[in-house]
């Protein structure tokens, strides 16, 4: 890399660090900092420990924030002063460490807008996601195992814990339905992106004469919500079933009838669960599973509300197709929102994601505030 390429990189970031300050309002945030604080110093902060806690754990966040720009800033100035120590001496070897370091910037200045992407409302929760063959049989059922083998790649990438709830193997191959639990930091944030129709084209393994087929599976992503968050349900609107599980998930499975099945008679909304050792656990689970569906079904009645007040019809919804996944007659996955692809198929289904996960955060930012 050149001289000139090196300083065209860092004025690009010294753009992008402008931004991230007048985005963050350190002010505001400093001033909130101060008041948690002064909270956290009164006597009495302790008599409510789970508030005391969220007192905490906000401050925490907004000092890391603070202090994640402040490191970015200090590194930028120290790179600038290496590029003027360059100019200086211009040696080869100095500048291929400088170049090393911008790249390095740049990979980390990447990370911290992906951090401010991250901000909204329930960002920060495990999420709770489903899938779900569309029709075609076998073809569809297996596609909802390749997705499932996607994300379970992707999370063992980024230390995601994943857990799979629920799991209906299909009948030849693949699998009818699957719940998983996912947990870790902005669990929800990062996966939100997934949730909508997935389209697949290949040539069918299960087809002798080798012909191109189309599939669909859906994906719905949901945040899991914490006991702070109250939703009522009446116990007369639920039927509840148990059953022998069925799938991988443990050393009980089929040994006795723990998994359990819950369906909310006003909705229909059915959740199940079989990961858990007993009945108790796996009802305990199906149960947190259903409020964090009515929560979300609230949430989509209110933002549906919201939009025809303002006449916006920008947002694509669930049942959208979001995303295709092309096999042949050649290699590409496009996301249908961002225009984001690639033709490295294989890496996208060993869980390689993040650059559409990255491209849709920042779509999603522009639809709220399109220029």
């Amino acid at each position: 890399m050149e001289i000139s390429e090196i300083q065209n990189e860092l004025d690009n970031l010294k753009t992008k660090l402008a931004h991230f300050r007048r985005s963050l309002d350190f002010e505001a945030l400093s001033e909130s900092i101060s008041i948690n604080e002064q909270k956290m110093s009164e006597p009495n902060f302790w008599e409510h420990q789970e508030q005391a806690q969220k007192v905490i754990s906000e401050t925490n966040r907004m000092k890391e924030k603070s202090e994640s720009f402040q490191n970015l800033s200090t590194q930028l100035e120290d790179t600038e002063a290496a590029l003027e120590l360059l100019r200086e001496e211009e040696d080869k070897d100095l500048e291929n460490e400088v170049a090393a370091q911008v790249e390095e910037l740049k990979i980390i200045f990447q990370n911290y807008e992906l951090s401010l992407l991250l901000s909204e409302k329930y960002d920060d929760h495990n999420a709770l996601m489903e899938i779900h063959p569309g029709a075609g049989g076998t073809e569809a059922m297996d596609w909802a195992d390749m997705l499932l083998r996607m994300y379970r790649r992707y999370s063992e990438n980024h230390n995601l814990k994943f857990e799979i709830e629920n799991y209906e193997p299909g009948d030849e191959a693949g699998v009818k339905s699957v719940s998983i639990r996912i947990q870790g930091k902005n669990a929800f944030g990062l996966l939100k992106s997934e949730n909508g129709v997935h389209r697949l084209v290949r040539l069918s393994p299960f087809d002798s004469a080798k012909r191109r087929h189309t599939s669909f599976a859906s994906v719905e992503v949901i945040p899991e919500i914490d006991q702070s968050i109250n939703i009522e349900i009446n116990p007369d609107d639920l039927r509840v079933d148990v059953f022998r599980s069925s799938g991988a998930g443990g050393q009980h499975i089929n040994k006795t009838s723990s998994a359990v099945r819950i369906t909310h008679l006003p909705t229909g909304i059915v959740t199940s669960s079989q990961a858990q050792r007993s009945q108790i656990q796996n009802r305990e689970t199906a149960m947190n599973m259903l409020r964090a569906k009515l929560f979300q079904l609230e949430e989509e009645k209110k933002r549906k509300q919201t939009q025809e007040l303002k006449g916006n019809q920008k947002e694509i919804g669930f049942g959208s197709q979001i995303r295709s996944y092309v096999f042949h007659p050649y290699s590409m996955v496009k996301d249908l929102r961002t225009g984001q692809e690639t033709s490295n198929v294989s890496a996208v289904m060993d869980g390689k994601i993040d650059n559409f996960i990255y491209s849709y955060l920042q779509w999603l930012l522009s639809q709220k505030n399109p220029t």
